[in-house]
């Protein structure tokens, strides 16, 4: 049966992976986030991919700012004023939208670059759940899929602020389970550890030789790899929650222990 999934962030990395995942399948997509040109770029291949194999497929691009709370209600609202149905009934919501920025020790850290983990990574989770869970709820249906991060389990050097980002993402994902627990919503919290995707060139503001160096030695996870395990958690029997999946790469034993060759 075809669902409606609602990704944030789905302009890169993890977030296109599973766009290109739940299309495969056969669902209909909403993709948001702030590039235009990518996201028209993610729309245009899913289309190419997989349209013909799958005739009812449908995509729908909102270009909006996780962090910008009358943005979210924004774009949220143009899908519940729609007469389209399939847009209307959101199945799936995947809060992706967020990332790291700068490795410096706390004492030295950017305000700016706190206030956007806080703002993307916490916030903007809260309002996206804030405005599709309620629905989700009307409709006694509905599975919330957060991207947190092994990074949520414990602090390490240099990345304190982004840690306690994704710890927040657990506790979140947690609390909310619990408040759900009388209705069949399902909430996931997925935490990928060393992922190749934008994350690092994007921790290091652009620095390409400083992020590529976070790679080397070891085989890291793909995005894809995240997006199989969203996937399996959506389509597991609806008496069987996926509470939390911790997913590493195979020499990878915490945030903070990485072996390399």
């Amino acid at each position: 049966m075809s669902k409606t999934v609602f990704i944030t962030g789905a302009s890169s990395g993890i977030g296109e992976a599973c766009a290109y995942k739940f299309a495969e399948s056969g669902h209909n997509l909403i993709i948001s986030g702030r590039n235009k040109e990518n996201l028209q770029r993610v729309r245009a291949k899913v289309e190419q991919l997989y349209r013909d194999k799958k005739a009812n497929l449908n995509v729908k691009v909102l270009i909006f700012d996780v962090r910008d709370h009358s943005a979210c209600s924004q774009a949220v609202k143009e899908l519940y004023d729609s007469n389209i149905e399939w847009q209307k009934n959101v199945d799936v919501l995947i809060n992706n939208a967020g990332g790291a920025l700068g490795l410096e020790p706390e004492y030295e850290g950017d305000i700016q670059d706190w206030e956007t983990m806080i703002d993307a990574n916490i916030k903007g989770l809260l309002y996206m759940t804030r405005l599709i869970v309620p629905k989700m709820i009307e409709r006694g249906q509905g599975d919330i899929i957060n991207i947190g991060s092994v990074a949520g389990d414990a602090a390490y050097a240099g990345g304190a602020v982004y840690c306690a980002t994704k710890s927040a993402v657990k506790i979140l994902s947690d609390g909310l389970r619990i408040d759900l627990a009388h209705t069949p919503l399902r909430v996931v919290n997925l935490k990928p550890g060393l992922v190749q995707t934008n994350f690092s060139n994007v921790r290091f503001h652009g620095d390409k030789e400083r992020a590529e160096k976070v790679y080397q030695g070891i085989k890291p996870l793909k995005a894809e790899d995240i997006a199989d395990v969203a996937l399996y958690a959506v389509n597991a029997p609806k008496h069987v929650q996926i509470a939390e999946v911790l997913i590493l790469a195979t020499h990878q034993a915490s945030g903070s222990v990485i072996f390399r060759d």
